[in-house]
Parts: C-alpha cells; structure tokens; sequence
C-alpha cells in the first residue's frame, strides 16, 4: 500500500518509541520461533513489560495503529522501510487488528500470554484474531487488541441494516476498510478514544487536516482510500451505498489544500494517477469531482474551465436527476475523467467575470428530490419568492414571512438544500434570515417531530441554532423514547457556542435516571457549569450510573474535586472508585490518604485498582503513605527466618513506587537493597526501576 518514500524530511519517531516497537517485534518473533518454556521467551517479556512500565509513567496508556506495512504511535507513522518495524506490522495487519493499547499495571505475564497469542501466524487453519466470534477474542487486565470489527461500523450507520448470509463477507470487509482508515488517521487520539464512539466523517477528516502532512501517513490514508475505491467499485447493495456515502462526507470535508497533499503522494505521478483513476471508478461522483480538481492543482496542470462546469453539470444530473438520467450521467462523467488523465491539458481562456457567471450556471442543477418536495406540499410561492430573494440578494418582512410558511409547510429540508445552491458575491442578508429560522424553535421542533431524526438535515444547520432551537433539541432528548434518538442528540448537544449551562441544569430534577445521567453528561461535555452549581445530590443516586455522571462532572468542579474524590473512592461501584484513584493519582488531598491506603491494603479489592492505589500514594510524598506501601510489600519471612517478598503485581507496583519516590529514605533504600539481592527477576527489576 505504501510505496517509495520521497526525499521529504520524515518526522522522526522519539528514541524510546521506537525502541519499544522494535523490542516488540523481536518478543514476537521469539515467541513464534521458540517453543513454550525456551528460556529465551520469559525475558524478552519482562523486558517489552519494563519498557512499556516507563513509557506508562508519562501517559494515561500506550496505544499504537497497525496499517498494512508500518505502525502509527503518536500520530508518527514508522518507516515502511524498516524491516523490523515493518515485519511487525504485517504480522499485526494478517491479524486484521487495527490497533493495540496496553494500560498502566501490564506487567510480564500479560505481555508474554499477548505474546503468544499473536505469534500463532494467522493462515488457513488459524482464524486472524480480529475475525474471531465477537467475544472470543482473548482480553487481558491491561493489554487490549482492537480489532477491525462489524459492530463499530453498525454504530455508524444512521440506517444500519442487519447483514444476511450473502452480505457477511462484504460487510466485513467494508468495516475493516473504514475502521482502519479511522484508527490510521486518528492514532495520535487512539489511547483516549471512546470504543463505543463511532468514527464520524468529519472528526477522521479534521484529523487528516491537523497533521502536519508526513510522507508515510499520507501513503497510508491515500492507501486506505484506494482499497476503499476499489471495494466500492465490485460490490453492490445497502453496505456499499453507506460506506460510499461516509467517503464522500470525508473526502468533502478535507481543507483543499489537505487534499492537495494526499494526492501529491511525494511528487509519485504514478500513484496520483492510480488514486483519481481509483476514486473515478468507484467513490461517489462529487468525491470524483473534488480528487480530479485536487489532482489537477497538485501537478500544476490547468484543467479547462469549461470541461470542469461540463463535470459538475454531470455530477449534478449523476445525483439528483431522473432514473433515467442518472445511470447515464454517472457514466459520462467517469469517462470523461478517464479520457482527461491520459494527459489532455488546456490553459485557461475564460475572463474572471464570465467564468463566475458559467460556474453558476454550471453547478445551481436543483436536487430532483428539493423539487419534488415543493410541487408535492404546500406554499410553492413561498419557495419561489425565497429562492428569488436568495439568487437576487434580497430580504425584508416579505422573505421572512415566506421562510416561515414554507417552515410551516414542513419544507425544512429543502430549505436547507436551498443554503448549499448559494450563488456567488450576493448579498447575505436573506441567506443570514434563513439560517437563523431554520435554527429556530419551530424549525428544531419539525425535525424531532419524526423518527428516525433526520440528522443530514439536522447537522448543518447546528451552527445556525439559536437559544430557542437548543431548547427544543434539550426538550427532545429529555423527551424521547428512542434510545438512538438520544444518542444521536447526545452528540450534537455539547458543541455549541450558546450559553445553555442554566439550561441544561434546570432540567435535572427529572425523575428518569438516564435523563439526569444525560444531562449530566452534557454539562460536562460543555466544559461549563451554572455559578453555584454542584452535582451533590446525584452523587449519593441510587443508581450508579447517575452516580458514575455526577462524580465525574463534579471531579472538573474545582472547588468541588475533593468532595468529588471523597464520594468515588467511598463508592461500592469499582467503576466510581476508579474515577476517585484516577483523580487520586493527579493529586490525593492529605485528609483522603487513609482512603487510597484502604484501596491498596484491601486484598478483596479488584487488582487493578489496587495498583491504581499504590500508584496514588507514590505522588503523595507523604509518610503515612510510605508507612503503608512498606507494610505492602512484607510478606512475612522464610524458614530461615528472612523476609520474604512476593513477586505478585501488587509488590512489583509496590516496589517501584518505593523506588521512583522513596529511594533516598534509609529504610527504603534497605528494603530496595534486599529486593535488588532476591532471587526472582521480576522483584530485581522493580527495584531497579529508579536506576533506568
């Protein structure tokens, strides 16, 4: 997928990075040539374990995406040239994993069962790893494989379809393709993303956009886009249509100039080529449009003006013509692309103001759709009179009066079509009226009125949402019974530059636990709170969800935060305690030290969240908290009478926190010198973990 590199300077990937991706290919390769129990294996585990411990120190987790011929860690992809690094990645991508994430705690046994795990060579007789049974793929405390899955897609589709036995196989093959483009594009957020959150067009292409256009990424994400191309071009059916439809949105909402930059593909004329000549034969027509332009600026050639008004007019008559027109046009307009890649080239001849007044005419093809949603309602003269204003620039009481008519009429998606037909250098007034009426009450309250939530109507008019619409949008979510409808109004409820913090806490006194849940989660998403506001009363709710929400909200609350912390690390629920040892670990106010001792002490509590506890009182510096991590790691004494130290992951965490934050106390330093003396690896290492 990724070819010969251009002499551009590549972003150099950090020391220590590279050094466990490299210490990670060699683990694996060990463990696939030696059998169980070789000497060889237990160390090369420990020492990845080591290496993956001090990376940890720095980050919440480690997580690096697998493409086909490199790997991307913080947004860097490797050298496709790297035979290590290289060998790695493929042995991953046979897998069909798109990632890997590994969690503070991992410690060597994890790491040498994943180990294990991936060296079995996917084949004939070996199911890859990421198209076993959905549950069936082997989990670990603190390592996670992320496999290319059919249930991520299913959460982007807004009109998902059961796949039957006929198309299983494709889409699959679409999910691997769009998920992997996903976790290729947004590595650099892989570690924090929400594994349910779905990866929305316009995130992966702001993405695309923020990165600062390294060789190897570019190869990547154009290497995904072809394969995606090609896909669409041998498949049919409802799964080809959506992953069809998600491309264009993509590729529609890159910056130009970011698609200049994945088309120029290191100065390689040959790949640009294959990708337009990709996107022509498979991606959806106004994708085809915007690569073409994109290539033409990227090779410097000038494509005539005239040819790229004759395209757009196929491209408007390919996707809102007749049945009849619509095959026809779609087919004329890729050959044509075809024909103008064997290398026809025009200067153009055009002069600016006829060339604006062609461009018009050329791309205002109304959408069949929009028409026959006018001649089939009500109010046809106010359509008229606001698509006249709109053309001529003109506003007023009459406009207004239209606008809310054709509102009333139920014209609202089609009054939002109109906003995309804009034609150029008009004044704005009628378009700015439009907007702020389509953003209004009546106009949000039309849009929840019906199931599913038409959110292609919806999206585009969020930026225009007035206080009035928001509130409409607020009443909808509190409102509804449908879980999708909630969802999908979850997610577009916290952006926005309105001032609806008071709002949204009015509300709270809902008697329904998933709409305070919601609610809550909308505060925090806003980033605001109303002054005086506090999240207590939900914090002590019976169900823990609401719990979960409230203490989360709260823990962002500074005057709150310790209350915040003290509620979690009190909670019976393991996942609100670890809310309370996560903050913990930030900063662990003195009077709750006895609290986070408790978490690490307990041996009924959760392992995980015992290290978490360890961790916490390791930043604390305080004496009560080195009183009780030294009592952690005693674990009585032989039959001669020595003390003993268990090589359990509580006592290794134990001991590196001793060593990171106690080393120079002279107990300490006794207990470390003794550990660094024991007969077991794994307590050696941990003690010398400070000497790193």
């Amino acid at each position: 997928m990724a070819g010969p590199t251009s002499n551009t300077a590549r972003v150099a990937l950090p020391h220590e990075l590279s050094s466990f991706l490299v210490e990670f290919s060699i683990a694996l390769q060990k463990h696939a040539i030696y059998p169980p129990g070789h000497p060889s294996l237990t160390p090369a585990a420990v020492r990845l374990s080591e290496l993956a411990t001090a990376l940890l120190h720095e980050r919440p987790s480690l997580a690096f995406g697998v493409a086909r011929h490199q790997l991307i860690i913080d947004g860097i992809a490797t050298d496709p040239g790297h035979p290590v690094l290289r060998r790695l990645a493929e042995t991953l991508h046979l897998h069909h994993l798109g990632a890997i994430s590994i969690l503070p705690g991992v410690d060597s046994h994890e790491m040498s069962s994943a180990l294990a795990t991936l060296a079995d060579e996917a084949g004939p007789d070996v199911t890859p790893l990421g198209l076993v049974t959905p549950g069936c793929l082997p989990t670990w405390p603190h390592l996670r494989l992320h496999p290319l899955t059919l249930e991520r897609l299913e959460l982007v589709d807004d009109e998902p379809a059961a796949p039957d036995s006929r198309d299983a196989a494709s889409s699959r093959r679409h999910a691997q393709l769009w998920i992997g483009l996903a976790n290729a594009a947004m590595a650099r957020d892989a570690a924090r993303a929400d594994d349910t959150a779905p990866p929305e067009p316009a995130v992966i292409a702001k993405a695309i956009d923020d990165h600062e256009g390294e060789d190897a990424y570019d190869q990547v994400i154009v290497g995904y886009l072809l394969q995606i191309a090609d896909e669409l071009k041998n498949t049919a059916g409802t799964d080809q249509a959506a992953l069809r439809r998600r491309t264009a949105r993509l590729i529609g909402a890159l910056r130009p100039e970011t698609l200049q930059r994945l088309v120029t593909m290191g100065g390689n004329a040959a790949q640009r080529r294959a990708f337009v000549l990709g996107a022509t034969s498979g991606m959806a027509i106004e994708s085809v449009v915007t690569i073409l332009k994109a290539a033409a600026e990227a090779s410097g050639q000038a494509i005539s003006h005239g040819l790229v008004r004759m395209l757009s007019k196929l491209a408007a008559h390919a996707e809102a013509g007749g049945a009849h027109t619509r095959p026809i046009a779609d087919r004329a307009l890729r050959d044509q692309v075809e024909r103008l890649l064997s290398g026809w080239e025009l200067t153009d001849p055009t002069p600016n103001a006829y060339a604006q007044t062609l461009q018009h005419l050329a791309t205002t093809a109304e959408p069949q759709n929009l028409l026959q949603d006018v001649t089939e309602g009500r109010d046809v003269g106010a359509m008229h009179v606001i698509r006249t204003c709109l053309e001529v620039g003109g506003s007023g009481p009459l406009v207004e009066r239209a606008i809310d008519r054709a509102i009333e009429a139920g014209h609202v998606h089609s009054l939002s079509v109109l906003l995309t037909f804009l034609p150029p250098g008009r004044p704005p007034e009628a378009a700015d009226t439009l907007r702020r009426k389509l953003g209004g009450a009546r106009a949000m309250s039309i849009l929840v009125a019906h199931e599913p939530l038409d959110v292609k109507t919806l999206d585009p008019l969020l930026p225009s949402l007035t206080f009035e619409g928001y509130e409409v949008l607020l009443g909808a979510l509190i409102a509804s019974e449908n879980r999708a409808t909630r969802r999908k109004l979850l997610e577009r409820l916290a952006p926005t530059h309105l001032d609806v913090a008071p709002l949204v806490a009015d509300r709270l006194n809902d008697d329904r636990w998933y709409v305070q849940r919601n609610l809550l989660l909308v505060l925090q998403r806003l980033g605001q709170v109303p002054p005086g506001f506090t999240a207590s009363p939900w914090m002590q709710h019976r169900d823990a969800r609401v719990r979960y929400q409230a203490i989360s909200l709260q823990l962002t609350v500074g005057a709150e935060q310790m209350s915040a912390m003290r509620a979690a690390l009190e909670d019976k629920d393991e996942r609100i305690a670890h809310l309370g040892l996560a903050a913990a670990q930030d900063a662990c106010p003195r009077p709750l030290i006895p609290l986070v001792a408790h978490f690490a002490t307990n041996s009924r509590v959760r392992e995980d969240l015992r290290i978490q506890a360890v961790k916490a009182l390791a930043r604390t510096e305080d004496r009560y908290a080195r009183d009780t991590l030294m009592r952690l790691v005693q674990g009585g004494t032989s039959m001669f009478g020595r003390p003993k130290l268990a090589p359990t992951p509580v006592v290794l965490a134990t001991l590196r926190a001793l060593a990171e934050s106690w080393a120079g106390d002279a107990e300490v330093g006794q207990l470390l010198a003794r550990a660094r003396r024991s007969a077991t690896p794994h307590v050696r290492a941990a003690a010398e973990v400070v000497s790193l």
